[in-house]
């Protein structure tokens, strides 16, 4: 922040592009090292929503929406979210400005929600997205969202003391 109390864009800028994040539009007061992960909760969580919402559509046979199939084989949604977490972890390697690290952590948070959305299946090895035994995925996801929203909650104030003008041991 300057002193003006407006955001200081000249550390959260793309090096290449010299322009402000459009994250810092979206969350002014978190820090760009904190970022990546707000992001990626709110995405785990809205992920987690909607896909509960298209596969309950496409449970009720709601027009326009069917699975997604290759070669008249299903592909579960959880391995688009294996697919999704492999290029973040391989992205991470490479670049880690403040704008990398948001939009990897908005794409980590939808990659996690699609795979836990069908944890119950991944352990029992059968569809059972449905079944009593889909709850799994259910209680697993409510957990993910609360835990993560709880640490993000409690670290909120927490930042490294700054030395005084004058203080140099």
């Amino acid at each position: 922040m300057t002193s003006s109390g407006k955001p200081d864009l000249s550390t959260d800028t793309d090096p290449v592009e010299r322009r402000p994040s459009p994250w810092l539009r979206l969350l002014p007061g978190i820090s760009p090292e904190r970022r990546g992960f707000v992001l990626a909760w709110w995405g785990f969580a809205l992920t987690f929503g909607g896909m509960r919402l298209l596969t309950w559509l496409i449970h009720v046979d709601m027009a326009g929406f069917g699975d997604v199939e290759a070669g008249g084989i299903h592909l579960h949604h959880y391995v688009w979210g294996i697919l999704l977490l492999a290029v973040v972890g391989g992205a991470s390697l490479a670049d880690r400005s403040a704008r990398a690290r948001a939009w990897m952590g908005l794409a980590y948070g939808v990659g996690l929600a699609l795979i836990v959305d069908e944890a119950a299946l991944l352990i029992s090895l059968e569809d059972v997205y449905w079944d009593t035994e889909g709850g799994v995925s259910i209680a697993l996801a409510i957990a993910v969202i609360a835990v993560a929203g709880s640490v993000l909650a409690v670290t909120r104030g927490r930042r490294t003391p700054r030395s005084r003008t004058g203080d140099r041991s």
